[in-house]
């Protein structure tokens, strides 16, 4: 996972097992469900109650401090053995396993509540 440091200050703490992301030893999020054929971005936000929160909503959750950027699924050609009634090899797009290494971890730093 590539980690991005947006700005100064102390970071949420943050840990990567297989697929899983800890923020803050408060939320897990399995980063494969969430990969799609266009890329993903998730934001995560403190709310007023100090609550570490998926997404933003103003006024009540908006302190940024984490973001995840997931790259658009990829895909591999593979050949299925058959052949159409032309002649041509018949190919299915077969989705390639989620890497981690691909998503990009954006922190914020803040004031640690």
């Amino acid at each position: 996972m590539k980690i991005v440091k947006k700005n100064k200050g102390e970071y949420i703490s943050h840990s990567l097992a297989k697929n899983a992301l800890t923020l803050n030893e408060e939320l897990t999020v399995a980063l494969n469900k969430y990969e799609r054929d266009d890329p993903v971005h998730i934001d995560f936000c403190f709310d007023r109650n100090r609550n570490l929160v998926m997404g933003v909503i103003p006024g009540v959750a908006d302190l940024y401090a984490a973001q995840i950027d997931i790259p658009a699924r990829e895909y591999e050609e593979v050949e299925t053995g058959e052949t159409d009634d032309e002649g041509n090899v018949i190919t299915e797009l077969i989705p390639v396993p989620y890497k981690p290494d691909n998503t990009t971890l954006t922190l914020w730093g803040m004031e640690i509540m």
